[in-house]
């Protein structure tokens, strides 16, 4: 039996937000506003926005691209980059942004 998770060479990202305590909302809008536009890019997979159930401050993207070229692509975006400017004043701390690749999975 091959591993066809081992020949697929896509691209994960886990980006992660943390938002001020008083800019929760705004920061949730803003986030939110980046699913649209993302959905109709070259490239891209899954861009899932979860909020923690435990910590109402805490955002994260899952994310997963064709390439790292697409990702790339996306990241240059005028939407995206836009919204990158809006960040300060909102966030806690710096984005935490990760770049994987799967060894295994479930599905």
């Amino acid at each position: 039996m091959t591993n066809d998770i081992m020949t697929n060479q896509t691209i994960h990202v886990v980006a992660r937000f943390v938002a001020l305590p008083d800019k929760v909302e705004q920061l949730k809008t803003l986030l939110l506003g980046l699913i649209e536009p993302t959905k109709l890019e070259a490239g891209a997979i899954k861009y899932e926005l979860l909020q923690n159930q435990s910590d109402p401050t805490d955002f994260t993207f899952v994310e997963e691209w064709e390439s790292a070229a697409a990702l790339d692509n996306h990241l240059a975006s005028p939407h995206l980059q836009a919204s990158i400017a809006k960040l300060e004043g909102l966030i806690a701390v710096p984005p935490d942004i990760r770049r994987y690749s799967i060894l295994a999975a479930i599905s």
